[in-house]
């Protein structure tokens, strides 16, 4: 298992991350209250992924509390495919046991206050069904 990123290891000593694997996802999903699932991918190839982990807490703050699950990088693929993430880095927002949706990439701050009222408005539903690859056939000459 690769070290994660200071900035994303942080996460778990500022903001109490947990982190989150397939054979714990769906308590995380199922407890009560607002969360997000962090899906980083690799800084190196993906530096974003830093500045939402520093903006995360604040994230947490503003939603006046918000249980913050760390997606190891190990088993991200298989944690995209449950909730269709299809970009690096993603946030993947939770209440109660349901879906309320995903945000891709870095945003502004406002961005992210205008979406986390959005989401409070919002109902929780079923995941996204995964995308599924569509691969054209070569055609008869």
């Amino acid at each position: 298992m690769k070290p994660r990123h200071p900035l994303i290891e942080r996460l778990a000593t500022v903001a109490g991350a947990c982190d989150v694997r397939p054979d714990s996802v769906e308590a995380f999903e199922a407890r009560p209250g607002d969360a997000v699932l962090f899906f980083a991918g690799d800084p190196v190839r993906f530096p974003e992924a830093l500045d939402v982990a520093v903006v995360l807490p604040e994230l947490q703050a503003a939603a006046g509390g918000l249980a913050i699950g760390l997606v190891p990088a190990e088993v991200e693929d298989a944690l995209a495919r449950r909730y269709a993430v299809q970009r690096w880095p993603s946030l993947v927002w939770l209440r109660d046991g349901g879906y309320l949706g995903t945000t891709a990439g870095m945003k502004d701050w406002d961005d992210y206050r205008r979406e986390l009222q959005a989401l409070r408005q919002a109902s929780p539903g079923p995941r996204p069904r995964p995308a599924i690859a569509i691969q054209s056939a070569a055609t008869c000459g």
